[in-house]
């Protein structure tokens, strides 16, 4: 499978109060959510705790309008 990189903050937004919020539909490990969902550091999806993805460049695909993250570029 090949996959698009994209940077992080393409696809997530920071917010002032220090969460971050999906742009856009993405889903990680099969959990699906979108713009309106916010999260804070140390909030897993998947085993996955994005806050540590923050500025890296993602390895994505893209199924019927949702972005499915697969993991991340070092």
């Amino acid at each position: 499978m090949e996959y698009l990189r994209i940077n992080f903050n393409q696809i997530f937004n920071f917010l002032p109060d220090g969460k971050i919020e999906p742009k856009a539909l993405i889903r990680i490990g099969g959990i699906e959510f979108g713009p309106g969902v916010q999260f804070n550091r140390g909030v897993q999806f998947a085993g996955v705790d994005l806050f540590e993805w923050s500025g890296k460049d993602l390895a994505v695909t893209q199924e019927g309008g949702v972005w499915l993250i697969h993991g991340y570029y070092d």
